[in-house]
């Protein structure tokens, strides 16, 4: 009788070693695949449509404003209100529970005193232009700051509580630097003088660059206060009241670890009215 050869089943085990790790190495590159095309939808897809939609937006407004129609400017602000997003149609949206955004700065925890929330159509529905000519940026205004009702479409979001364009006071904005239209990419590249152009149905009202602050907490509330003044580095700000604009945005890139802020003051305010825009 002959004695078995060991070495076949050496054989076997190999061959179902190397088969395993075929397919631990066919789930590891489909896993990559998978994770590649969600950075390509995140990155590359949700920029191009809200990008898309942003414009959309900017025309379907010069076009009311062209006739005559068109979204009002919002009601004054309570001046005992803290500035905060308004609270969220979903309680898992982080503006809901005064969490930071992850392009807005800081935000107050919600107050008794705050202005009441409109309903979700009315607070988000753009009624401003905000055009920045050194970046070439022109993008829809909407009231609050929700992620998915304002800034995820490509808008900047005003921030409730906060003043008026045009009027005394702050105008603080919101807008994504990275993702989903972006149109707080480069605002760091703005420099002292640098026009910062509203536009609101029949007006048109002319910020200039003052000051900026290139990096601070996602809870310096001062920064979006009526007179704008960083509490955590109070060496960057104003002191005195006046009609400023706000520009907040998450620093560094790809990240919302930190705040990037760049405060205008008002120039010059002109009625105007628009040209209404050729759409085929």
């Amino acid at each position: 009788m002959r004695d078995r050869i060991p070495v076949v089943v050496q054989g076997r085990r190999r061959g179902l070693l190397a088969r395993g790790l075929w397919g631990a190495a066919e789930l590891a590159v489909t896993a990559g695949v998978v994770v590649m095309l969600l950075v390509v939808h995140q990155v590359w897809w949700t920029n191009r449509q809200a990008v898309a939609d942003a414009r959309e937006q900017v025309a379907v407004l010069e076009e009311a404003w062209g006739r005559g129609d068109g979204a009002e400017l919002p009601a004054p602000p309570d001046p005992e209100a803290v500035p905060r997003p308004y609270p969220s149609e979903t309680p898992s949206d982080p503006s809901s529970s005064g969490a930071p955004l992850p392009d807005g700065p800081p935000v107050a925890a919600p107050s008794r005193t705050s202005v009441p929330a409109e309903g979700p159509a009315a607070r988000e529905q753009a009624y401003a232009v905000l055009r920045i000519p050194r970046l070439g940026v022109a993008v829809p205004v909407a009231q609050g700051v929700s992620r998915r009702g304002v800034l995820d479409k490509g808008y900047v979001g005003h921030y409730p509580g906060t003043g008026r364009p045009g009027a005394q006071g702050n105008f603080a904005l919101a807008g994504h630097r990275n993702t989903h239209g972006e149109p707080f990419r480069y605002i760091n590249r703005l420099r002292v003088g640098d026009e910062l152009v509203v536009d609101v149905k029949g007006k048109r009202f002319v910020y200039v660059v003052g000051k900026t602050l290139g990096e601070t907490s996602e809870r310096d509330t001062g920064v979006i206060a009526a007179v704008p003044r960083s509490t955590v580095r109070p060496q960057y700000g104003y002191s005195e009241p006046g009609a400023y604009i706000t520009l907040t945005t998450c620093t560094p890139e790809y990240s919302s670890k930190y705040r990037l802020v760049v405060w205008g003051t008002l120039k010059s305010s002109e009625r105007r009215t628009p040209a209404v825009s050729g759409r085929g």
